[in-house]
């Protein structure tokens, strides 16, 4: 009787230790930094934060068809909507996190140091037959801004032919590292953790939306999630997202 009871009571705590787990899906971009926020917030609390990165597109259209997330963080604002359109978020359950910059990247080795960003550069030239790395203008946030920009500066036309297209910034990022292409459009934060390439140039904030970062408690039934949440949004998760080059709100 004593070990069926000793059986039971086990088995009751291996089930509440299991429960203590956050699934949190965010922008691959947020991959470095929020490694290190999860790592010092699980050092404080007995929590397993399970990370899940890929485009927002697609953890928004995985949220939304019903996967197993209790955090959502997009690298823009119109995934977001998305899931609160669809009524899979509740907007008092989001807040604007985080902000970037896009920039344009070569590899360290590159005889390219700077671009001048306007209507009068040679893109075709300087890809020298190659392709520019950017994510996929049709659903990658990160190409999405770098289609509205390069639109601005009246260089989409020029450009549109001579893009090699990737399902997130880090692919494009990659592809510049290994010489695979001469000149990619990534984030700030990106270039930064990089060691194998250089910024070339900025692109003008104004030539593109915001570039916004919005975090969403998509399961407010957890505790576990809530308390992630809030960590997320204190001081010392922000002092480690400032260190990584993000802007926060």
């Amino acid at each position: 009787m004593m070990t069926m009871a000793l059986l039971i009571a086990g088995l009751c705590s291996f089930t509440a230790s299991a429960a203590e787990r956050v699934m949190v899906y965010a922008a691959s971009s947020m991959t470095n930094a929020l490694q290190d926020v999860a790592k010092r917030y699980q050092l404080q609390h007995d929590v397993k934060v399970v990370l899940s990165f890929a485009s927002s597109s697609t953890l928004a259209r995985q949220i939304s068809q019903g996967a197993p997330s209790d955090i959502y963080l997009s690298a823009n604002q119109k995934w977001m909507d998305y899931l609160v359109d669809n009524r899979v978020v509740e907007l008092s359950n989001t807040t604007a996190l985080l902000g970037n910059q896009l920039v344009l990247i070569a590899p360290q080795d590159s005889s390219i140091d700077e671009v001048l960003l306007d209507a009068n550069w040679g893109v075709s030239d300087a890809l020298a037959g190659s392709r520019l790395a950017i994510g996929d203008p049709a659903h990658v946030p990160v190409g999405i801004y770098t289609k509205q920009s390069l639109e601005s500066l009246q260089l989409w036309s020029k450009a549109k032919s001579h893009l090699a297209q990737t399902n997130n910034v880090r692919g494009a990022l990659a592809l510049v590292e290994r010489g695979e292409a001469p000149l990619g459009v990534v984030y700030a934060t990106d270039a930064q953790i990089a060691t194998g390439v250089k910024v070339v140039a900025t692109f003008p904030t104004e030539s593109h939306s915001p570039i916004a970062y919005p975090l969403a408690l998509v399961n407010p039934r957890s505790d576990a999630a809530q308390s992630f949440y809030d960590y997320l949004q204190s001081e010392q998760a922000a002092a480690i997202f400032r260190s990584y080059g993000f802007e926060v709100n």
